[in-house]
């Protein structure tokens, strides 16, 4: 029992600290790119904040993934630099019988990554979209921010207005630049105010004069008014839900099992399995190599993890491209990988070493390159 309490008690600390560090992090690169976005006209500005909690909610389980794996890591690594594993091993605790413990602590954790990458991640992925699709899809006068020159969403006219007359859909000192019909026109006027007619959207000039010419040639037409209308393209709603994969549930990834959809799904059964193999590769691979300095061996973890982490990426394009099916992937990848964790904690559960266990005719070249050393 003092066992597993004092093991738990010490990941519990480690990963708490490592996962608000992660986010920290996190939260600072999606916000320089989500600012990014913004200042191109991508996303509001006034939902910057909304859409970067949805972009790290998305991200959450590969950072409770990375924060799992380090905490186990660093408190194992610390436990063998401390010689406590020298007590545990003298007690009768063999290195086997740690995954208990570090199972017993990490399934609650396990559990959320795998509801959040089959459910959560394609609910943010569809609010960011819709986020986008609000934006990228409202009308040319609600683009249009005074003192600033606007372009319209089908890049044929240039909006500029002075400022906004409060609490009326007006402004003063109007001006349109327009290229539309092989004509150039330029309008300016006093005001404008916004009607609608017959479910399109006006601009009503008053006051004003309007430059045309066609283009490529010299003429050049003016005309004064005391009104003008000009149609401005109305205000969108959000059109059909996208069909990508990343943004369907994963209930409907299952009932329509194509390539695209088959390779999603992969990706995010991937983050819960992985994360499961991630226990038990922190525990084979946590030592202390005293040589070799405190961070040498985190760096062949972080290293792993990464190289883990980018298969299971890479294992959706592979699907996609019929390079592999979705069975022989997760059995293949996952299941591989589990082997080969389970081989390694095997392997130094044992104390097996390849050099007690060579055979007697290896021993004249191991004693000849001895000597020649």
């Amino acid at each position: 029992m003092l066992f597993q309490s004092s093991i738990r008690k010490e990941l519990a600390r480690t990963f708490g600290a490592t996962l608000v560090v992660l986010i920290t992090i996190v939260m600072t690169i999606v916000l320089i790119r989500t600012l990014g976005q913004a200042s191109r006209g991508t996303i509001s500005p006034q939902d910057v904040m909304l859409y970067m909690a949805y972009s790290v909610l998305g991200r959450l389980p590969t950072i409770l993934t990375l924060a799992l794996f380090i905490a186990m890591v660093s408190t194992l690594t610390r436990m063998y630099r401390d010689s406590e594993m020298v007590v545990w091993f003298t007690s009768g605790q063999g290195l086997a019988g740690f995954l208990r413990p570090l199972f017993h602590f990490a399934w609650p954790v396990l559990l959320v990554i795998a509801l959040m990458a089959l459910f959560v991640w394609p609910w943010t992925n569809q609010q960011t979209r819709d986020m986008q699709s609000r934006y990228q899809q409202r009308g040319d006068l609600d683009r249009i921010t005074p003192g600033v020159f606007q372009e319209s969403s089908s890049g044929s006219r240039v909006f500029f207005i002075d400022r906004d007359l409060a609490g009326e859909q007006a402004s003063n000192n109007v001006f349109i630049a327009a290229t539309e019909k092989g004509k150039n026109s330029v309008t300016t006027a006093q005001s404008g105010r916004i009607e609608s007619r017959s479910n399109a959207q006006f601009l009503m000039l008053s006051n004003g004069q309007r430059l045309e010419n066609e283009i490529g040639k010299s003429a050049l037409k003016i005309s004064d008014f005391e009104e003008y209308g000009v149609k401005t393209s109305a205000s969108g709603l959000p059109g059909e839900a996208s069909t990508e994969a990343k943004l369907l549930s994963s209930r409907a990834l299952i009932k329509n099992p194509t390539r695209s959809n088959l390779g999603e799904l992969a990706w995010r059964l991937g983050l819960a399995l992985s994360a499961i193999n991630f226990v038990v590769l922190a525990l084979a691979l946590a030592s202390v190599n005293p040589r070799g300095g405190r961070s040498g061996n985190m760096i062949f973890v972080m290293l792993a993890f990464v190289v883990y982490n980018n298969l299971v990426n890479l294992g959706q394009s592979w699907v996609f491209v019929g390079l592999v099916g979705f069975g022989h992937l997760l059995l293949a990848l996952h299941g591989g990988v589990l082997l080969l964790g389970l081989a390694w904690l095997a392997k130094r559960h044992t104390h097996w070493s390849f050099r007690r266990k060579h055979p007697r005719w290896l021993a004249p070249l191991a004693l000849r390159a001895g000597s020649a050393s």
